[in-house]
């Protein structure tokens, strides 16, 4: 379906946050595509190699044993298997190194993601010396990649962004993603924000012609393991969601299709979809997970730019 690959560190501490039976945000179901994304290790190859302190930490170098040379064939075929048994000890320690450095990582950006969501449920701003001096002091070094992998995750997974309000001071706000004012907490919840979740919905909403059917809703909903009438441990009841608090909200229209007999129910982008969001900013939100541009998405982006558009010409003239 899609390359997990790239991300798939990336949002495995996301599971730690709520309850282990999956993470929010990892499965998109397929859009209408122009390209296929190239699956690429890139992101985190430079992570899987151990620093220079751990592999001094770890001792000398395995060096092979020099030998006497002999003429006899059976000296030199124990030569060759001790120097095999020796490198394959080697590269054994050397993965060992690698993963006890990807978990070590794995667990700093973890404490950096709850700092995070932390400041988001206090509304407060964040700095960069906070954050080194709560969590990542002594891997400073890592920090930018580390930062933006966790800022990836926040926004995938849960919908909020993480935007520099202070390139001085290295200050940062977090908001909920593409404009929206909604993310499904109440005051003093310590639940997890809904955001994507909606984003989700929007963009299965758009890249269906702008209106999706129930029946292809939930199908589709299947892949992210939410099913209609089951609780989810972070959205909760999704269909309450769906049919009701979002069309209360005024994100989602939720109507009968015309003439159906019997009845048959479709989703819409409702006003104030509308009114907080783009169909670009969408777009972007379902680019930056697939690691596209937008314009992979031929049909849609041009839908979009038109929109975009448009809504100049408004503004324009009012």
């Amino acid at each position: 379906m899609m390359p997990h690959r790239q991300k798939s560190r990336l949002c495995r501490m996301e599971g730690e946050l709520q309850a282990p039976g999956g993470v929010p945000g990892r499965a998109w179901v397929r859009l209408p595509v122009s390209q296929e994304p190239e699956s690429t290790a890139a992101a985190s190859s430079t992570l899987a190699l151990p620093t220079q302190r751990e592999v001094s930490a770890a001792g000398p170098p395995i060096r092979a044993q020099s030998h006497p040379s002999t003429s006899s064939g059976t000296g030199s075929a124990a030569t060759a298997r001790r120097e095999s048994r020796g490198g394959a000890e080697a590269c054994q320690d050397a993965a060992d190194l690698r993963a006890q450095h990807e978990n070590a990582l794995d667990i700093k950006m973890a404490e950096l993601l709850q700092l995070l969501l932390l400041k988001y449920r206090l509304k407060e701003p964040i700095t960069k010396a906070e954050m080194l001096s709560h969590v990542t002091q002594q891997y400073e070094a890592y920090f930018p990649f580390m930062f933006r992998k966790v800022s990836e995750c926040i926004q995938v997974a849960l919908g909020i962004h993480v935007k520099q309000v202070d390139p001085i001071r290295h200050c940062y706000v977090l908001e909920t993603a593409l404009g929206l004012t909604y993310n499904g907490m109440q005051d003093h919840d310590r639940s997890m924000p809904k955001t994507s979740f909606l984003i989700m919905v929007l963009g299965l909403i758009f890249s269906n012609g702008n209106r999706v059917s129930e029946e292809e809703l939930w199908e589709a909903l299947s892949a992210l393991e939410v099913y209609d009438g089951r609780e989810h441990y972070i959205y909760g009841e999704p269909r309450r969601l769906l049919t009701e608090e979002w069309v209360r909200e005024r994100y989602i229209e939720y109507r009968q299709v015309p003439c159906s007999d019997p009845a048959r129910y479709e989703f819409l982008w409702g006003p104030r979809t509308h009114a907080e969001t783009t169909k670009m900013r969408v777009l972007q939100y379902l680019a930056t997970y697939y690691s596209v541009e937008p314009e992979s998405y031929a049909s849609l982006y041009l839908e979009a730019l038109r929109e975009e558009n448009q809504r100049a010409r408004l503004g324009d003239a009012a």
